[in-house]
């Protein structure tokens, strides 16, 4: 099957999948998110199928295909360098752990409508579908294939509102994630989060019971590196989420001024950092940093990160004055710098102007901001030297020398070395 113009591979194979399924005497519709992004005018980051055909049916009819939950009915299919997930329509049972089901049983697009989460999530498309079939006041016209609305989920979408499907309560106790994912959502869409589906979030769901400390830091990223963060932190307080998300408690804040400033492409680590800001969370403050490393699973790097971009923008506010030529151009130089000056600007922009001025001129220094060393250690040995515990030290003055101009050749870097002591 060709791609139709403008249509995007994953699109299209979603496509052939659900007319390879019609043609065995299957029922298959675009399911879920895609629907929903392509109704308000969006790039689906993916597309889903939900389907009649039980998952042995589709491995049978896909042979490029593996299970990932075959319990739930799920099955990825590739194609076109591209996979899309395919799901039996099911019900599902009760959620005693509140994670997952206990029991599925394969049923109809009624019932699979109904155990979704959110109506604007619950929506089905027939690519082939007649259009003259879709209401006349779609968010976004025209739409190819005949969209199939059976809990209210195109109302919701042109009113911009996210609404849990059926009973609140219930739909949030089945999952406590989903309280996360309904601020991510509704902040991400613009959307305002219905009146009875937020009362559930903050009377059931604040307590995520349920939820591993992994899949809520997941959610946190999703949400902090999206330009609706700011947003997203406003709700997580306004829902009492902030508590069970970060494990400690912390007053919201008038304003979110550290996480308004950060560009759209802000790294994870630098919306932590402002985010903490904004809590109030002192740059210094050196255990905050290991209690979000634990709360939100971060990694190694991130919390590294995050670390970094706090000492600096210490060091900015308060060390930089002082700092010799040489601190100023390692400190600089960092991978974090911009970031912290960027947060310092937020209150002090006089100080991070300065500040971004000085490092301006220090970068059209004749050795720069971040030269390769004259020296290392390997040099020192070769020239002689004994290794040992003060080879670091050494190295570090003599690159200081280097950036602060002192030494400009290997030789006088050597010379320096000398001097300080190292040949044994």
């Amino acid at each position: 099957m060709a791609l139709l113009a403008g249509e995007s591979p994953a699109r299209a194979l979603a496509a052939e999948i659900v007319s390879c399924l019609r043609a065995r005497g299957h029922v298959a519709y675009f399911a879920g998110g895609c629907v929903r992004d392509e109704l308000l005018g969006l790039e689906p980051s993916d597309y889903d199928v939900a389907t009649d055909a039980t998952p042995d049916r589709v491995r049978e009819l896909f042979p490029r295909s593996s299970e990932v939950g075959k319990c739930f009915g799920v099955v990825i299919v590739q194609g076109r360098g591209e996979v899309v997930e395919v799901a039996t329509f099911r019900s599902d049972g009760a959620y005693s752990d509140s994670r997952r089901p206990d029991t599925v049983t394969f049923s109809t697009p009624q019932e699979d409508a109904r155990r979704r989460d959110f109506t604007v999530n619950a929506l089905f498309l027939d690519p082939f579908g007649d259009t003259a079939s879709n209401p006349a006041d779609l968010p976004r016209a025209p739409v190819s294939g005949c969209v199939i609305d059976l809990v209210g989920g195109v109302a919701d979408l042109r009113a911009g509102v996210l609404r849990a499907v059926g009973d609140a309560a219930q739909r949030l106790a089945e999952d406590h994630l989903r309280a996360l994912r309904a601020v991510r959502l509704a902040s991400k869409l613009g959307f305002e989060i219905e009146r009875q589906t937020a009362m559930a979030i903050t009377r059931d769901a604040a307590a995520l019971r349920g939820v591993s400390r992994e899949r809520i830091g997941e959610e946190l990223q999703r949400m902090m590196t999206h330009e609706s963060r700011t947003v997203c932190a406003a709700r997580l307080a306004a829902l009492g989420l902030l508590v069970p998300v970060l494990g400690h408690e912390r007053a919201a804040p008038a304003r979110w001024d550290h996480l308004a400033s950060l560009p759209p492409k802000a790294p994870y680590p630098a919306s932590l950092a402002a985010w903490g800001l904004d809590l109030g969370l002192a740059d210094g403050e050196a255990a905050w940093p290991a209690e979000w490393r634990r709360s939100l699973c971060l990694s190694n790097q991130d919390r590294d990160g995050l670390v970094m971009i706090l000492r600096a923008v210490g060091q900015v506010r308060q060390a930089w004055d002082g700092l010799s030529v040489a601190g100023r151009k390692r400190l600089s130089a960092g991978q974090w710098f911009e970031w912290a000056r960027v947060l310092v600007g937020v209150r002090d922009p006089a100080r991070a102007a300065r500040v971004g001025g000085d490092r301006d001129l220090l970068a059209r220094t004749p050795s720069g901001l971040a030269p390769v060393p004259l020296l290392g250690g390997d040099d020192l040995v070769a020239a002689g030297w004994k290794p040992g515990p003060r080879f670091k030290e050494v190295l570090d003055r003599v690159y200081d020398a280097q950036l602060e101009e002192k030494v400009r050749t290997r030789a006088e870097a050597l010379e320096l070395a000398a001097g300080l002591g190292v040949k044994g």
